[in-house]
């Protein structure tokens, strides 16, 4: 499963028991891998909050498309908005030069302190910051409201930014904050590579045909569409005519085509979710 966090379990079979179980598992394979020999620059599982797959191909994949979809070169500065515990960030520090920045920003507290601790020494162009957002799903006892925090950033201190399995979790107040602060952030010219779970015909029609992977069919206030009522943070989908206007109305230009994903069962697309580029129009 490509840019996602992990995949939904219906409220019922997640409790204790499963957690638990879980984590025990995690724990004897991260002591399988100490043995073996693991890379410094890879994760424990037992941390792992950023979804299945696997953790290194996937953010290869990724690294990938920012620099052939959307543009990003070495000399980049990049915001990684929900950089989780470096999945993205790792590759990336084989392609930005030392002299470029990368800041990452995450609700959850652990993955952060991973990052800094294992990331930052090696690669001190690399920044991560615990984003102390209240989110039901990944930090139920966030402090802040999505919809008032603040980017700890200046204006226009970035070329690059990266939004991947952020906005597929997020209410539409807060995906429209999110936007202002990104919008606050970015130069003139610069990129936004986000991914979303994208509600147009075909999507639609393949969720009525059960052959997708996520079902959206709970309305919630604003226009936006969840998998789990009783959760909405799990997963939330958007009409595309909505993600276009709420980009197109901030000045973010939307390149040409979007990416389709494998999420609704289609049989030609990029990666799981539906991925969007686009540009903050030059001054």
């Amino acid at each position: 499963m490509s840019g996602g966090r992990s995949p939904h379990i219906p409220a019922r079979v997640k409790g204790a028991a499963y957690r638990a179980a879980r984590h025990l598992w995690y724990l004897i394979q991260d002591a399988l891998d100490l043995v073996r020999g693991r890379d410094p620059l890879l994760p424990p599982r037992s941390l792992m909050f950023v979804g299945a797959g696997d953790f290194r191909a996937i953010g290869e994949e990724f690294k990938q498309y920012f620099i052939t979809l959307g543009g990003l070169t070495p000399s980049d500065t990049v915001l990684d908005v929900g950089c989780g515990i470096g999945r993205m960030a790792i590759p990336l520090t084989r392609s930005l030069a030392p002299g470029s920045e990368y800041h990452g920003i995450d609700v959850v507290a652990k993955g952060i302190r991973w990052c800094q601790r294992h990331i930052t020494p090696r690669f001190p162009n690399f920044h991560f910051s615990h984003a102390n957002v209240m989110n039901r799903h990944y930090n139920p006892r966030g402090t802040v409201k999505a919809d008032q925090y603040r980017f700890p950033f200046p204006d226009r201190s970035f070329s690059f930014v990266i939004v991947t399995s952020v906005f597929t979790h997020m209410l539409p107040n807060d995906v429209e904050h999110y936007l202002d602060e990104i919008v606050r952030v970015l130069r003139p010219g610069g990129t936004v590579f986000a991914t979303f779970f994208l509600l147009n015909h075909e999507s639609i029609e393949l969720m009525k045909r059960g052959a997708s992977t996520m079902s959206f069919q709970n309305p919630a206030s604003g226009g936006c569409f969840t998998a789990d009522p009783s959760d909405p943070e799990t997963a939330t989908a958007y009409p595309e005519d909505r993600v276009r206007a709420m980009l197109e109305t901030r000045g973010l230009q939307i390149s040409a085509p979007v990416h389709d994903g494998s999420w609704c069962g289609r049989q030609q697309f990029l990666s799981y979710q539906d991925i969007v580029i686009s540009r903050l129009s030059p001054m």
